[in-house]
């Protein structure tokens, strides 16, 4: 069908403004009716929308217990790694290497080790003379409970999945290709989950609609830090962490979790990202503690962490 060409607005009628034009679309916006989420209520399963430097994609996540999944596999994709081929020759070769600097420092460091020997053997002996058999049975049957605790808990924590294949994060670049791939009932590993049956025979194109929160701009994080700290957007920040962190632990990116984890310069920048976002006392300490973190280190950090996940992504147009 030709397209109409623009009707002229009569002599009576003012011409819209740029202003007067944005608060017009956005009433569209508002009056146009959310999209279903039924069914993603239902097999508890979201869209996401994710932008990285290469592009914008589509894709799935769940959560789950950790008891109920199998973790991607990420063999053939660390085989593919020419860095991390490299880096575990490395390391195999420091563990075989052993030098031995002077032969006497060396002799005295063997009669060390067996004086320690002997000493540890009696204090063992010692141990097993003055404990009872009762005692010892009771001590075992506490430290196997312990662990057993510590396993439940472990599969008792929900944790995120992707639409992930050997290792790497599958990407569409329009939900028409998604919802294509989700219907052929090729291996991925959302499959495992006992809903998929159900959503591979119902979903549409017009489902893949992320909410705001399942919205990320990735691609956003390192020029905004570079900013500087008047320029931070900090509900940016923030969601670019937790999609970061979902991903990397449903990627297996060890690196990524390191970087992100409790105690690093970047959790701190989260937790003061957060903390500045509130009101009162505590606002006004995370904007303090914002001010001492340096923009450039910031930057370079999130700029290797979006390299990483972008270098996991399979496009699929």
């Amino acid at each position: 069908m030709a397209r109409q060409s623009p009707q002229r607005p009569d002599a009576d009628e003012p011409e819209l403004d740029d202003t007067d034009a944005a608060a017009a679309a956005d009433e569209v916006e508002e009056d146009r009716p959310p999209a279903d989420r039924a069914l993603w209520e239902e097999v508890r399963i979201d869209p996401v929308e994710i932008a990285l430097p290469s592009g914008t994609g589509f894709t799935l996540r769940a959560y789950r217990q950790a008891r109920e999944l199998t973790p991607t596999d990420v063999a053939e994709r660390d085989q593919d790694d020419p860095f991390l081929a490299r880096r575990q020759v490395v390391e195999t070769e420091d563990d075989e290497e052993v030098v031995i600097l002077d032969e006497e420092f060396a002799a005295l460091s063997a009669e060390e080790d067996d004086e320690d020997e002997e000493k540890g053997a009696k204090a063992r002996r010692k141990d097993k003379a003055g404990a009872s058999d009762d005692e010892k049975a009771e001590t075992e049957t506490e430290d196997d409970a312990e662990d057993e605790d510590e396993d439940d808990e472990a599969g008792d924590e929900e944790v995120p999945v992707f639409l992930t294949h050997k290792g790497r994060l599958l990407l569409f670049k329009t939900p028409e290709s998604l919802v294509t791939f989700i219907r052929s009932g090729a291996p991925n590993d959302l499959s495992q989950l006992d809903s998929w049956n159900e959503l591979s025979e119902r979903l549409e194109p017009a489902d893949i609609a992320p909410l705001d929160e399942d919205t990320y701009e990735l691609d956003l994080v390192v020029e905004n830090l570079r900013g500087g700290h008047d320029a931070w957007d900090h509900e940016l920040l923030i969601e670019a962490g937790e999609i970061a962190r979902d991903l990397a632990y449903a990627l297996r990116l060890p690196a990524v979790l390191d970087m992100l984890s409790s105690g690093s310069s970047l959790d701190d920048l989260d937790e003061a990202l957060r903390a500045s976002v509130n009101g009162g006392v505590g606002g006004f300490l995370g904007r303090r503690r914002l001010k001492k973190i340096g923009a450039q280190t910031a930057s370079l950090g999130w700029r290797t962490i979006v390299g990483k996940i972008s270098a996991v992504v399979d496009w699929r147009d």
